[in-house]
């Protein structure tokens, strides 16, 4: 490598670690990323003749958005074991912030920016002014918080073509970070604001796509109204535990059946493993954001 080349890379590296502790120190958990934006530490298992179901527990980095820390020792250790890197990720979905990303792609024959003000349009809620990165491709980073009890999961173009949305092990590439396209940059006059609020009708939105379908069958030949609720949050896997006893809370005030369903979405949740306090907290953004959004109906499960 030529000296020049050596020269720009050891500045972008350095400029993407001072952008990194700049995030960290703002609360906002990084990790390295290479040009390609894709986690710059490789996986300490990789070679292993079976998968290693590791998160970080091992103790070594390389574990990709399970790495993102906040501390600024351990952010400078991350990049000097990762001297190429020249950008930085920031994982989505963790505290303080609950960071929820919307990547919204503008290429030829797709629009996310205008898919997103359609949905807004359709579900009655307003984007609000918020922290905006604006990406190499001419497209958008929207950063959103959520409510620390909802798990929103990653998705591409499924709420429409060109939204992308960035959730719990998700990451975004941070604003200041160096692709082979060009410098992730914030949109002038968002630099100052706080990520704002993620509007109710887009959190509902964002909730994982196989929801039960509202039974049809009347009360006096079939199940119980609600009994779909109440299985679906009782099958919730590890993970997805507190967003599904969110959404099935959200359907039972929507239908007018909270008073009824809700003890037995409790005693459903209980069942799961997921804990009193965080079962409550759920409950109480459900009702919050129910009495002051109307909710959209999800697809019917195929």
């Amino acid at each position: 490598m030529a000296a020049s080349a050596r020269q720009t890379a050891a500045l972008s590296h350095a400029l993407s670690l001072a952008h990194a502790l700049s995030a960290a120190e703002r609360g906002l958990p990084v990790i390295p990323l290479s040009r390609t934006k894709l986690p710059a530490l490789r996986s300490p298992h990789r070679g292993e003749r079976r998968p290693v179901p590791c998160r970080g527990e091992c103790g070594l980095p390389g574990h990709g958005v399970y790495d993102a820390t906040t501390d600024p020792a351990a952010v400078r250790a991350l990049f000097a074991a990762a001297p190429w890197a020249t950008g930085y990720g920031i994982a989505c979905g963790r505290p303080p912030h609950h960071l929820i990303g919307v990547d919204l792609d503008v290429r030829p024959g797709q629009d996310g920016v205008a898919a997103l003000d359609a949905l807004a349009r359709r579900h009655l809620f307003t984007v609000p002014p918020t922290v905006t990165v604006l990406t190499p491709g001419g497209g958008r980073h929207l950063w959103l918080t959520g409510p620390p009890d909802a798990v929103v999961p990653n998705s591409a173009s499924r709420l429409a073509p060109g939204v992308d949305i960035r959730g719990a092990g998700g990451y975004l590439v941070g604003p200041g970070s160096i692709t082979p396209r060009g410098t992730y940059r914030l949109a002038p006059g968002t630099a100052d604001l706080p990520p704002a609020p993620c509007p109710g009708p887009l959190l509902l939105l964002m909730a994982p796509p196989d929801q039960p379908a509202t039974p049809r069958t009347p009360a006096s030949t079939g199940p119980p109204a609600g009994e779909g609720l109440v299985r679906f949050v009782g099958a919730s896997p590890r993970g997805q535990r507190n967003t599904r006893l969110f959404w099935a809370a959200c359907r039972a005030y929507e239908t007018g059946l909270a008073a009824t369903l809700l003890p037995r979405l409790t005693e459903a949740a209980l069942s799961t493993g997921l804990e009193p306090p965080e079962i409550t907290a759920t409950l109480a953004s459900a009702a919050a954001i129910t009495t002051r959004a109307t909710l959209p109906h999800p697809p019917e499960p195929t």
